[in-house]
């Protein structure tokens, strides 16, 4: 099956273009920078997000659409430009172009009720919905935080860790997450390709544990070997101060307004059983994430 991937040189998108390439399909990255694909089993295709005429040559003689792209800050018109017109124009092009699948990664916390929570929420809810309406076999992955060792927000954690002399936790550090492996998230969209019971459906990815974040931390502090360190609790209304100065600085922050809106929302687990119930897809336990990544 030949496979275009958008976002394929991204944080996520080299382990979902290896499994799929591990699975035997012929893929196709979309890229801005051919330099950022070079080590990728992949064939490259110019083009970028925002240009539809890209788009459709891109889409041409695909089968199946793997939709990885998105911006996570910026302004509210920069989400819609490229999340969700670029989405619109991609699902147009796919459709034109006679692609039987279309595969897109939401987040998880992306609902009709949330939408409006921040425009990151916003483009996810109206990305769902265009692939939702477009008449095209679909599959929709709404991941969890994703951990990695190298990219993703596991990193900047693991710095804190390290390098803080007291562990600074967000608030009271009892709501909940529900950390994934980045190679099982990949593992995930390879299986989306070719599994029939999958068409159509929206899933919930977490990882196999469940913790607060206060427990979180305890763990990553345990697999660095730092377990004795102390942890504070830091006021929401202080970090958003800091947030709002960090914010201003150039490239990406770790730390927004808007994500610690997401995270004051409510827990990030998964409400169903049904992405592992379809998929049965082993999954790494959280501690195993921590190791792998210390």
């Amino acid at each position: 099956m030949k496979v275009l991937v958008t976002g394929g040189t991204g944080f996520i998108g080299p382990h979902v273009v290896r499994a799929l390439d591990g699975a035997g399909q012929s893929v196709r990255v979309l890229v801005r920078d051919s330099s950022r694909a070079r080590d990728l089993p992949a064939e490259q295709q110019p083009g970028d997000l925002t240009d539809p005429s890209s788009l459709r040559r891109a889409t041409e003689g695909v089968e199946a659409v793997v939709h990885l792209v998105a911006i996570r800050q910026g302004r509210p018109e920069q989400f819609q430009r490229v999340m969700e017109q670029g989405t619109r124009d991609l699902v147009a092009a796919a459709k034109e172009n006679g692609a039987g699948r279309f595969v897109l990664m939401s987040a998880l916390g992306t609902s009709q009720e949330t939408k409006d929570l921040v425009p990151y929420y916003h483009a996810k809810w109206e990305m769902e919905e265009t692939v939702r309406g477009s008449g095209i076999e679909h599959v929709i992955f709404r991941p969890s935080f994703v951990f990695a060792r190298d990219g993703g927000i596991l990193p900047t954690f693991r710095r804190l860790a390290r390098l803080t002399p007291v562990t600074p936790i967000i608030g009271s550090g009892e709501q909940r997450i529900q950390p994934i492996w980045v190679d099982d998230v990949a593992a995930y969209f390879a299986a989306s390709l070719g599994k029939p019971e999958a068409a159509n459906r929206t899933f919930e990815l977490g990882g196999p544990d469940i913790v607060s974040w206060n427990e979180f931390w305890e763990r990553l502090k345990r697999a660095l070997g730092m377990r004795r360190r102390p942890s504070l609790h830091v006021p929401t209304g202080l970090l958003r101060v800091n947030a709002m100065l960090t914010e201003r600085l150039p490239g990406n922050v770790p730390l927004t307004r808007d994500l610690l809106t997401m995270l004051e929302h409510g827990d990030n687990v998964v409400r169903n059983a049904e992405a592992v119930e379809t998929f049965a897809i082993p999954l790494v336990p959280l501690d195993e994430q921590l190791r792998r990544a210390t």
